[in-house]
């Protein structure tokens, strides 16, 4: 296997579980803005970028829409949902010879159908929607490629991606200190 298509499948894999699992960390904290009258928004805002990697100027008053904004619908933040499905797609499209004709539809679909802006009552709706799709991908891969190396460095970057996440999650424990047991959720 030549090591660009090995590169492009191991960075589908991980953008792939990058917008499922931003989604559900967004899912989960904006959630949580809402329901938590103790936490600072702001604060919890500037702290869920920094643990999710964007940068935010200072002067900048932040609050759940903004963070909507930048991890969900900004195509040109590497941490958004928007900029991992159209990364997703463009890997798939250098891998074209390998990825099938199922996943790179899957995929073109999603980052065609992504939106720009989400409407602060239909963000939960959203996230589903990128889950739904993200599993989507992940499944065409798991029932239609044999379980060869395309399929090993898919599932590479998969991996590599969910212990990202995980620690991320972990990380986020700082934003809910106030609220404890909250945090289960």
């Amino acid at each position: 296997m030549l090591s660009r298509i090995a590169e492009s499948l191991f960075w589908i894999g991980r953008y792939i579980e990058r917008s499922d699992g931003t989604a559900r960390i967004l899912d989960v904290h904006l959630q949580l803005l809402l329901e938590d009258p103790w936490i600072e928004e702001d604060l919890a805002c500037r702290s869920l970028l920094s643990v999710m990697g964007s940068e935010v100027p200072e002067d900048r008053v932040l609050n759940r829409q903004s963070v909507l904004e930048i991890l969900a619908v900004d195509r040109s933040e590497p941490a958004s949902i928007a900029y991992s499905l159209g990364a997703a797609r463009e890997n798939a499209r250098r891998a074209r010879e390998i990825v099938s004709t199922e996943l790179w539809e899957c995929l073109n679909t999603t980052r065609a159908r992504m939106p720009r802006r989400v409407s602060s009552d239909k963000v939960h709706e959203f996230f589903g929607w990128v889950r739904e799709r993200s599993a989507l991908a992940v499944g065409i891969i798991e029932s239609g490629t044999s379980r060869d190396e395309a399929w090993q460095f898919f599932t590479l970057g998969r991996s590599i991606e969910r212990a990202d996440m995980t620690a991320r999650l972990l990380a986020t424990r700082s934003l809910t200190e106030a609220s404890g047991p909250s945090w289960t959720t």
